[in-house]
């Protein structure tokens, strides 16, 4: 990982050029959001998205698999420290389809919300505290982030 280590100010960027680097990015990350942060994930298909939160659980300490629920919505992760909420609303078509996972009393939860295509339910979410874009970078990724607190 190249950049600084350090998250701070209103944006950062750094340049991530293994997968090894963006879970690592991620362990990091999370011991700078808030219990009940939510947290946008930008880019496009392969950039990274579910990498970053296997960094973010695993900073967590949890060690099972974690796949994107592309086709559940929703893979929810009950921690020691904290709930973690994993969504994926790439199969979105209609945001009206959120209603039967109760997306309002999840969104309202004291939990970490990590939200992979939040764009496909824009009139259904609140403000993120902090978005995250992934941009591929000829063999890596470039992370941007905006923290919106």
């Amino acid at each position: 990982m190249t950049g600084s280590s350090q998250i701070s100010g209103k944006i950062f960027s750094c340049f991530l050029d293994t997968e090894a680097a963006t879970v690592e990015f991620g362990r990091r990350l999370v011991q700078e959001l808030p219990t009940d942060a939510l947290v946008f994930l930008h880019g496009n298909l392969g950039a990274g998205k579910t990498t970053l939160v296997r960094g973010i659980l695993r900073g967590l300490g949890y060690a099972g698999a974690v796949k994107s629920p592309t086709y559940t919505l929703l893979e929810p992760y009950e921690l020691r420290s904290r709930q973690v909420y994993h969504f994926d609303f790439y199969r979105i078509v209609d945001s009206q389809e959120l209603e039967f996972i109760g997306i309002d009393e999840l969104m309202s939860s004291d939990a970490l919300k990590l939200v992979e295509w939040p764009e496909r339910a824009a009139d259904r979410l609140p403000e993120a505290d902090v978005e995250i874009h992934l941009h591929q970078e000829g063999e890596g990724r470039r992370l941007e982030l905006v923290n919106n607190r």
